[in-house]
């Protein structure tokens, strides 16, 4: 059996940019980006905080250290520049691999910088 399980997330980042004029994607910090083990262009989903919008969309690489977090092109619409969001990435993993399951959990200040990062506990099969 395979299961979709979280990868990792980005908690509470803070929207810089809504850019209705792009063509997509969500730019990010590529510090971020790799804190959480996310690559541009890989699919992501992000949940707002503030008005409850979810929405799917990928990733691209913003300028390091930046702090920026820009949703761009028709999912512009859904945020506005100091919304809060969450941002997931899941992937596949078969049983044997969910015994070394381990999402990254990536929590940041006010300015999107990295202040906490660690791993979920796992909860273990009953």
């Amino acid at each position: 059996m395979q299961r979709t399980m979280l990868k990792s997330k980005l908690h509470r980042v803070r929207t810089t940019h809504s850019e209705l004029d792009y063509e997509g994607s969500c730019a990010i910090d590529e510090a971020l980006l790799e804190a959480a083990d996310i690559r541009e262009y890989q699919q992501i989903d992000i949940y707002n905080i503030n008005n409850g919008e979810r929405f799917t969309t990928y990733a691209i690489r913003a300028q390091r250290n930046s702090g920026i977090i820009s949703v761009n092109g028709a999912a512009a619409r859904k945020v506005s520049p100091g919304d809060l969001l969450i941002i997931a990435s899941f992937a596949t993993y078969s049983e044997l691999e969910l015994e070394k399951f381990n999402p990254q959990l990536i929590y940041v200040d006010n300015l999107n910088r990295i202040k906490d990062q660690r791993q979920a506990i796992p909860v273990q099969a009953a």
